[in-house]
């Protein structure tokens, strides 16, 4: 697979872009995809630029959580705000990575990520419950680079 965007249909986009919808329709955190074919650093220092890029450490209560793709290089990174990282149980996001991974091994990409963004998405709610003062504060649309 060479390219980024052959990477997701865009019917497997749209059904991704769900998922975030609906995982954050219930809290205040912010949850985005990020798929890229290659990264030139570690690929936990690279979801960490990428996390500041996107503008992801600017949300109100630090509860962010981005998932992080490097297609060629077979790599991904779950990475979450301060907010969040505080308040999750300490295996949380290694054994949410587990189950995308079992997704990933058989190339049912969408269906991880999907796994993942709604795993997230049931932490976000029991920390970071919806009240009605809360936007959405990030797009919820996949960036790709």
């Amino acid at each position: 697979m060479s390219k980024v965007e052959d990477f997701l249909t865009a019917q497997e986009e749209q059904e991704i872009i769900e998922a975030i919808r609906k995982a954050e329709m219930n809290t205040s955190g912010e949850i985005r995809i990020h798929i890229e074919h290659h990264s030139e650093h570690d690929a936990f220092e690279r979801a960490m630029e990428v996390f500041h890029f996107l503008k992801m450490d600017n949300t109100k209560l630090q509860n962010g959580v981005l998932i992080y793709l490097a297609i060629d290089d077979r790599t991904f990174v779950i990475y979450g705000d301060k907010g969040i990282n505080d308040v999750v149980p300490k295996e949380f996001w290694n054994s949410t990575k587990d189950v995308m991974q079992n997704h990933f091994k058989t190339n049912r990409f969408k269906d991880g990520l999907i796994e993942g963004v709604l795993k997230a998405g049931e932490q976000l709610e029991t920390h970071f419950p919806w009240n009605h003062n809360d936007r959405n504060e990030l797009t919820n649309t996949i960036s790709k680079g």
